[in-house]
C-alpha cells in the first residue's frame, strides 16, 4: 500500500481559521472560531487525502536561530488576540483525541520542522501533502510533495505542484526563496531590496535564474536605478534569501513510523466536542454507540401491585423518570421509590390512580428527596398531582457544588460523587433510532437503582454544600426558584395565533417585495438562497470584489456582505432578505410548531442548572433569544398575550444590573457617586475617558464608552472591543487602559480577584455560587489568561443572576401575601413578565420595584424599569 504524509502548519492554520469565521463561544463563555475551523479542515484532510501518515507541526516560541541572523525578523507582527491564544489549548486536545502527532522544536519554526520531515519522508517513497496558509511553504513543492494553501478563509485551497508554480509565476519552486530574497516580505518582516516587488522580482530570476547569479551580474540589469538598489543592498539580499529558506535538516528526533495516523477516539473526541459545543459536529461524526462496562450491584426491589400508605416513609427518595427531553409533552413512564423500608418500583398508572400515592406527593410533611425538582413537579402537574414536601434536590446540589461538572444525568452525577452503582440513560435505554423502553422487571431495576443512588447520596452532598457555605444558596435561592419555574412553565404564555399568522404572511408579503428588487438590481431572477447563484450574480454580473472563496465557490456569508454593503445597494437587500426569512422559518413557523394546539400557549424550559454563571437559559422554544434589534423580529413579542380577557403584560427589568454590581463589588468610588446621583453611566464614563464635560459628550464618544462599560463585565480584550467597535487594537487598547486609570476601582479589583481564584482555586458571587477555575495555575499563558478573564467575570455575572432569582421568588410569595391574581409568566436576562388584571396595575407598579430594588442590599441602588400593554410587544 502507498504511504501517504500530510503534514499540517498548525499555526497558520490556526490563525486561518480564526480570522475566517465571526468570534464564536460556548456556553461557558470560551471562544471555539478557530477551535471549530480547525477541525472543519481536519475533517476534510482526513476525508480527501486519506493520509496514512500525519502530523501537526507548531512554532515552539517566538525567538528562532533567524534571530541570530536578522534581530527584527518577524518583528512588527500584533500580538495574537487573546481570544485566539485561549484556543491553542484546545486545538492541542483536539489532536489528541483525533490521534494526530504533533511537534514543536526550541529554536525552530513549524515550517522547519515540515521541511525536514517532507525532505525524509520523499527518500522513504512517500507522497507528501503540506498544508499552511503561508505560501514560503511552495518552495517545498517536488515531484512528490505537493503544497497546498489556503486562501480567504479555510476551505479554499489552492494546490502549489512544480506545475502550478511554473504557470504561476514563470519560476521554479527552488527560485521562490530567491523572489523572496529580492522583494521580501512584510508579514516576516524580511527586508529584502527596497523597491524590488514581485513582478521585478520574477523578471529579474527569469533573466539571472538565482539571487546568487544576478548579484554577480548587476551591470547586466537594465535600468541604473535598480543596478543602485542591487548594489546597496546586496548584502540585505542574500539575508533575506537565508531567512526565508526553510531548513531541511533540522534536529527532528521523530521517526516517520511514529506518525502512522490510525484514526480518532470516539470517546474523546465526542467529550470534547461536547465541551466545545460541537453539537452539529456530533451528529456529524455518527459515534459509534458506546455503553459503560460497569459492574451493577444486585439491588434487592419490589414492583408495587397496589400503592398503599405503608410504601411510604416520612423520608423518601422519589424518582420521576420522564424518557423524553421535552417533559411538558411527554408521559411519565415510571416512579421509584427508596427508603429505610425498601426500594420500589411504582407503575405510573396504578400510581396516579391511586389516592394514597397522591396523598403522599402533596402532603408537604413527608420529606422527598428527588433528582430535578422542576421537571417532577411539572410532569406530575400534568397528572393532576402537585408535589409537596421536597427537601433535597441532587441535581441542583451537584450543580451548585460545581457547576462546571455537573451532569446531565443521574449516573453522570453519582460519578461525579464516587457512586458507580448506576447504568446512564444512554446505555440503559438507547440513542436515537435504537432508544427503546424495556420490559417492566429490566425498567424496574434500573429505576429503583436511582431512588436508592439518591438516597444514598443525599447526606453527602448536604454535607460538601455546609462545608462550602452554600447550603443557604441551595435551600433559599435554587430549591424555592424550582418550583418558581416549575409553575412558569406548567402555566406556560398564550400565543395569538391569528396574529403569528398575519405576522407570517406580512413578513411573507415583504419578502416578495424585497425579492423583487433584488432581481431588479441583478437584471434577472435567481434563487437567491443558492449561493452558487447569488455569487455568480454579485461577482460576475455586478462585478463586485470577491472578499472569500469556498469549496464551492465565491462566499456570500453574512461577514463577506457586510464588508460589501457599501458597494452595491442590492447588499442591504440581500441581508434583509435573510434576516426576514430567518424570522419566518425560525421564530414564525417554529413557534407555531411548538404551540399546544388546545390551549394556544407556549411551555417553554427554564434551564436552572446549566450555565457556569448561574443565569437561566430557555429551550423548547427559546424564548430568551427573541431577535429584537430588527423592527420586525420585536414585532414577533405582539403575539404574546394575557390567557385571560382584560388583562394585560407587564414587564419589568433591572437597568444596567451588572455595572451596578461591579461598582458594588469593585467599591469604586466613581461608579459608586454615578449610580447614586442617578447618572447615564456610559455619559459619565465617556466624560471621564475622554476628559470632557457632561455637555461635550458625543453620541459617538458615548456609544464608545457604552461598548467599554460592558465590555469591561465580559473580560474584553483589545481584539474584541477593536472588532466591535470598527477601530484599530492600538485605539482599543488606550481605550481600556483610559476607562482603568478612570476607574481605578475597578482595575484593583481584576488584579484582586484574580489573586484569589490563584489562592482558592475559585470565585464567589455575593451570595457564594462558586466557579472553579483550575486552569489559573496553569503553566500554560493561553489557558491561564483566559481563566483570569473569567474569574473577573463570573463574581459580576453570576452575582446579576443571583440577584434577579431571589427577585422572583420574593415576587412570587408577595403576589401570594398580596392575594394578586397576577402571574409570572417569562424570565428574559435581567427582565420578568407577568400577565395581570387591569385592576392590579396601579399595585404591580409599587411592589414590583419594591420586591426587585430590594432582593438584596447593594452599596448603590437598584433600578427597575417597568412598562405594560395588551402584548409583550407593547410592554416595552
Amino acid at each position: 500500500m502507498s504511504k501517504k504524509l500530510v503534514l499540517i502548519d498548525g499555526n497558520s492554520i490556526a490563525y486561518r481559521a480564526f480570522f475566517a469565521l465571526p468570534l464564536l463561544n460556548n456556553d461557558k463563555g470560551v471562544h471555539t472560531n478557530a477551535v471549530y475551523g480547525f477541525t472543519m479542515m481536519l475533517m476534510r484532510i482526513l476525508e480527501d487525502e486519506k493520509p496514512t501518515h500525519l502530523l501537526v507541526a507548531f512554532d515552539a516560541g517566538k525567538t528562532t536561530f533567524r534571530h541570530a541572523t536578522f534581530t527584527e525578523y518577524k518583528g512588527g507582527r500584533q500580538k495574537t488576540p487573546p481570544e485566539l491564544s485561549e484556543q491553542f489549548p484546545f486545538i492541542r486536545e483536539l489532536l489528541k483525541a483525533y490521534g494526530i502527532s504533533q511537534y514543536e522544536l526550541e529554536n525552530y519554526e513549524a515550517d522547519d520542522i515540515i521541511g525536514t520531515l517532507s525532505t525524509s519522508a520523499e527518500r522513504e517513497g512517500f507522497e507528501v501533502k503540506v498544508i499552511s496558509g503561508d505560501k514560503d511553504l511552495t518552495q517545498l513543492s517536488s515531484d512528490k510533495t505537493t503544497v497546498s494553501i489556503t486562501k480567504k478563509g479555510i476551505t479554499d485551497i489552492e494546490d502549489y505542484t512544480p506545475e502550478h508554480i511554473k504557470e504561476k509565476y514563470g519560476l521554479s519552486a527552488h527560485q521562490i526563496v530567491d523572489m523572496k530574497g529580492l522583494m521580501g516580505d512584510a508579514s516576516d518582516n524580511i527586508p529584502g531590496v527596497p523597491g524590488v516587488g514581485e513582478k521585478t522580482a520574477i523578471k529579474l530570476l527569469k533573466e539571472f535564474g538565482s539571487l546568487e547569479n544576478l548579484l554577480d551580474s548587476v551591470e547586466k540589469v537594465s535600468g541604473k536605478k535598480l543596478q543602485e538598489k542591487l548594489e546597496e543592498f546586496k548584502d540585505q539580499a542574500v539575508m533575506s534569501k537565508q531567512l526565508a529558506t526553510i531548513t531541511r535538516d533540522a534536529p527532528v528526533k521523530l521517526e516517520l513510523s511514529e506518525l502512522e495516523y490510525e484514526g480518532y477516539k470516539p470517546d474523546e473526541l465526542m467529550k470534547l466536542f461536547r465541551e466545545l459545543g460541537f453539537n452539529s459536529l456530533l451528529e456529524k461524526m455518527d459515534f459509534a454507540e458506546s455503553h459503560e462496562d460497569i459492574e451493577l450491584n444486585d439491588i434487592d426491589f419490589t414492583i408495587a401491585d397496589s400503592i398503599t400508605e405503608d410504601l411510604f416513609s416520612e423520608e423518601n427518595a422519589f424518582y420521576v423518570e420522564v424518557l423524553e427531553d421535552n417533559y411538558h409533552y411527554a408521559d411519565i413512564i415510571g416512579f421509584a421509590l427508596s427508603n429505610d423500608n425498601g426500594n420500589y418500583f411504582l407503575p405510573v398508572e396504578k400510581a396516579v390512580k391511586s389516592e394514597a400515592f397522591k396523598e403522599w406527593a402533596e402532603d408537604g410533611s413527608r420529606k422527598k428527596y428527588v433528582f430535578d425538582a422542576k421537571r417532577s413537579e411539572v410532569s406530575l402537574r400534568h397528572h393532576g398531582i402537585h408535589l409537596k414536601g421536597v427537601e433535597f434536590d441532587v441535581f441542583l446540589a451537584s450543580y451548585i457544588i460545581n457547576p462546571s461538572e455537573s451532569g446531565d444525568d443521574l449516573a453522570g452525577v453519582a460519578r461525579l460523587q464516587g457512586y458507580h452503582q448506576l447504568q446512564s440513560d444512554e446505555a440503559f435505554y438507547g440513542k436515537g433510532a435504537k432508544r427503546r423502553v424495556p420490559e417492566e422487571e429490566a425498567l424496574a431495576g434500573h429505576l429503583a437503582r436511582k431512588a436508592a443512588a439518591i438516597f444514598d447520596l443525599k447526606e453527602k452532598m448536604e454535607e460538601e454544600l455546609r462545608k462550602n457555605e452554600q447550603y443557604e444558596l441551595f435551600s433559599e435561592l435554587e430549591m424555592p426558584l424550582s418550583l418558581v419555574l416549575a409553575d412558569m412553565e406548567f402555566l406556560g404564555v398564550k400565543l395569538d395565533m391569528d396574529r403569528l399568522s398575519q405576522m407570517g404572511l406580512e413578513i411573507g408579503g415583504q419578502l416578495e417585495q424585497i425579492e423583487k428588487e433584488i432581481y431588479r438590481h441583478a437584471g434577472e431572477a435567481f434563487n437567491i438562497n443558492s449561493p452558487k447563484q447569488l455569487g455568480a450574480i454579485l461577482f460576475e454580473k455586478l462585478g463586485l470584489p470577491p472578499l472569500k472563496k469556498t469549496k464551492t465557490g465565491y462566499s456570500t456569508s453574512a461577514d463577506v456582505l457586510e464588508q460589501l454593503a457599501p458597494k452595491h445597494e442590492i447588499i442591504e437587500q440581500i441581508l434583509h432578505y435573510r434576516q426576514l426569512g430567518k424570522l419566518q422559518s425560525t421564530y414564525i413557523e417554529g413557534l407555531q410548531k411548538v404551540v399546544n394546539p388546545a390551549t394556544h400557549k407556549v411551555h417553554t424550559r427554564f434551564n436552572q442548572a446549566l450555565t457556569q454563571t448561574g443565569r437561566l437559559s430557555s429551550t423548547d422554544p427559546n424564548l430568551q433569544n427573541i431577535p429584537i434589534r430588527l423592527e420586525e423580529g420585536r414585532k414577533i413579542r405582539q403575539a404574546f398575550v394575557p390567557s385571560e380577557e382584560g388583562w394585560v403584560i407587564f414587564a419589568a427589568d433591572y437597568s444596567q444590573i451588572e455595572l451596578r454590581v461591579l461598582a458594588h463589588i469593585a467599591e469604586d468610588e466613581k461608579l459608586i457617586e454615578a449610580f447614586r446621583e442617578d447618572m447615564d453611566i456610559h455619559t459619565k464614563t465617556a466624560m471621564e475617558v475622554f476628559h470632557v464635560s457632561g455637555d461635550e459628550v458625543t453620541s459617538n464618544m458615548r456609544r464608545h464608552a457604552k461598548a467599554v462599560n460592558f465590555g469591561i463585565v465580559y473580560g474584553i480584550s483589545d481584539y474584541g472591543l477593536s472588532q466591535s467597535l470598527g477601530i484599530t487594537r492600538k485605539e482599543a487598547g488606550r481605550f481600556i487602559d483610559s476607562y482603568l486609570k478612570s476607574y481605578p476601582g475597578v482595575k484593583d479589583y481584576m488584579e484582586e480577584i484574580v489573586r484569589d481564584a490563584k489562592e482558592k482555586g475559585y470565585v464567589s458571587t455575593i451570595l457564594h455560587r462558586r466557579r472553579y477555575l483550575p486552569e489559573i495555575t496553569s503553566r500554560n499563558f493561553n489557558i491561564r489568561s483566559f481563566a483570569e478573564r473569567t474569574a473577573m467575570n463570573t463574581p459580576i455575572q453570576g452575582s446579576a443572576a443571583d440577584i434577579i432569582k431571589k427577585a422572583m421568588i420574593e415576587m412570587a410569595d408577595r403576589l401570594k401575601a398580596e392575594k394578586l391574581e397576577t402571574r409570572l409568566l417569562l424570565q428574559v436576562h435581567d427582565e420578568l413578565i407577568f400577565e395581570a388584571p387591569e385592576d392590579e396595575i396601579e399595585k404591580l407598579k409599587q411592589i414590583v420595584p419594591d420586591v426587585m430594588e430590594n432582593a438584596v442590599e447593594l452599596n448603590v441602588p437598584l433600578k427597575v424599569d417597568y412598562s405594560y400593554g395588551p402584548t409583550w410587544f407593547d410592554a416595552k
